[in-house]
C-alpha cells in the first residue's frame, strides 16, 4: 500500500519560515520524482517545486529564491523549506510522487501565513 504523509504545516507570521516533510512508503522512493503542489481556497491546485531522482530541482516563479525542495532517499522523505513566507502562500500543500506511468498524492497539510 502506497502512502505519502505530509507534516509540518501550521500558522506562521509573514516573513516567517516553515519546513514541510512528506514521508513515503510502499514505493521505490529513489526512482520517483517528487513534487510539491498547493491549493488556495477557491483556486486550482498549482505546482510549486520538483526534485527529480537525480536531485535536479525546479521551482515556480512565485516561490523561486524563497523555497527549497530536497530529498533524503535513506529516509524516504521529501522536504520543502519555505522562507520569507507571504500571505499569498496560504494554501493546502500536497506532495506528489511521480513516474511517467503513475503518480501518488498525499492528503495535504495546511499552511496559513497571517499576522
Amino acid at each position: 500500500q502506497v502512502q505519502l504523509v505530509e507534516s509540518g504545516g501550521g500558522l506562521v507570521q509573514p516573513g516567517g519560515s516553515l519546513r514541510l516533510s512528506c514521508a513515503a512508503s510502499g514505493i521505490i522512493f529513489s526512482s520517483y520524482a517528487l513534487r510539491w503542489f498547493r491549493q488556495a481556497p477557491g483556486k486550482q491546485r498549482e505546482w510549486v517545486a520538483t526534485i527529480n531522482s537525480g536531485g535536479t530541482t525546479n521551482y515556480a516563479d512565485s516561490v523561486k529564491g524563497r523555497f527549497t525542495i530536497s530529498r533524503d532517499n535513506a529516509k524516504n522523505t521529501v522536504y520543502l523549506q519555505m522562507n520569507s513566507l507571504k500571505p499569498e502562500d496560504t494554501a493546502v500543500y500536497y506532495c506528489n510522487g511521480f513516474l511517467p506511468t503513475r503518480q501518488y498524492w498525499g492528503q495535504g497539510t495546511q499552511v496559513t501565513v497571517s499576522s
